[in-house]
């Protein structure tokens, strides 16, 4: 086998990672999902690092893993995201220019923080593009619970930019096009042409998964759902969701799955809004929360664009079936993580 890199995420109910292929043709190898106990971690943030040092140490054993570098994805609603314009420079210049430009947008000390500006465009002497920061105390917790188990944090990058990156294919690059990955506590949404992202934002929408119900105790816990994958082609859903009624959704569906309905509507609304937006082509949805009963019509009545759901078969090959239910949904968004090193 050649070199690989694994993406990983660590969210409130679990950590997981997918492990690919570095090449022209990326392929997965091996995948795993770990669940924590209650308190361990929030989207993005560890709060006790043994416990999840231990699930770590877990995972990648149960899995398999090779590498021990990893690309950390991260999405929190303390990561502020938000469209930012600025003089056009060199990379190392802005880079070191950035922290005294954007201090009175952060909510911390620029000191404090970790700062990223994605490009987009340039008019004249002017750049615009995505404003990412990140409270660097979060990240580095992680990092150094990483280190307890010798997982090699390569890299860090915004969950929401490696959405963009896996869905691309499924699209022409002339389309813009929604991913939208509907989490236990947070959904992500980015909007993006061709993999480049053009506008992320995170909605708190608390969604009961079967992760967050086993949370609560309502559910045993599950046994560790792991599976190692090589060469060949895993099918996936690509389901396309009909349409119906509002009215009719709203009767039967709880007060989260409404408001997840409504918040997306507006989000996509806002989007589109823009003097410079383009119509949206189709919304692709992921994430366990895509399974919650619901959802999904919901979502169809809500939203006019056409939508699909996307598993992990859609998205990279494999020689082993994708897992069922909630971890082929969930790895989705943890693929395109990886996928950013390896095109580099």
């Amino acid at each position: 086998m050649g070199k690989t890199i694994v993406g990983l995420e660590v969210t409130e109910e679990s950590v997981r990672a997918a492990e690919i292929s570095l090449g022209r043709k990326p392929q997965l190898v091996a995948y795993g999902e770990v669940p924590l106990p209650p308190e361990a971690a929030r989207d993005s943030e560890v709060l006790d690092a043994g416990a999840v040092a231990v699930a770590l140490r877990q995972l990648w054993t149960g899995a398999k893993f090779k590498s021990k570098a990893a690309v950390l994805g991260v999405a929190s609603r303390r990561i502020l995201v938000r469209e930012y314009t600025t003089q056009a420079m060199r990379p190392d210049l802005l880079r070191e220019a950035l922290p005294y430009q954007v201090q009175d947008l952060l909510p911390v000390p620029a000191s404090q923080a970790v700062l990223d500006f994605f490009p987009l465009s340039q008019e004249g002497d002017q750049v615009s593009g995505l404003l990412v920061a990140a409270v660097s105390e979060n990240i580095e917790q992680i990092i150094s619970t990483l280190a307890k188990v010798k997982v090699r944090a390569q890299a860090v990058d915004l969950a929401a930019f490696g959405l963009a990156r896996v869905t691309a294919p499924l699209a022409s690059p002339e389309e813009t096009v929604a991913t939208v990955n509907i989490g236990d506590h947070t959904t992500q949404v980015v909007i993006s042409r061709g993999g480049v992202p053009l506008f992320v934002r995170l909605l708190p929408i608390d969604v009961a998964t079967a992760a967050t119900r086993r949370h609560n105790g309502a559910l045993v816990e599950p046994e560790l759902e792991l599976a190692v994958a090589g060469s060949g082609l895993g099918g996936g859903t690509g389901l396309t969701v009909p349409s119906r009624t509002r009215g009719s959704i709203r009767a039967e569906t709880p007060p989260g799955v409404s408001d997840l309905a409504a918040r997306l509507r507006s989000t996509l609304a806002f989007f589109g809004s823009r003097a410079t937006s383009v119509p949206l082509s189709r919304v692709f949805v992921t994430g366990a929360g895509a399974t919650v009963e619901g959802v999904m019509p919901s979502l169809a009545a809500a939203i006019d664009t056409p939508m699909a759901l996307v598993s992990l078969g859609d998205v990279i090959s494999m020689s082993a079936p994708p897992p069922a239910g909630e971890v082929a949904l969930n790895l989705v968004g943890t693929v395109g993580i990886a996928l950013g090193e390896a095109s580099k």
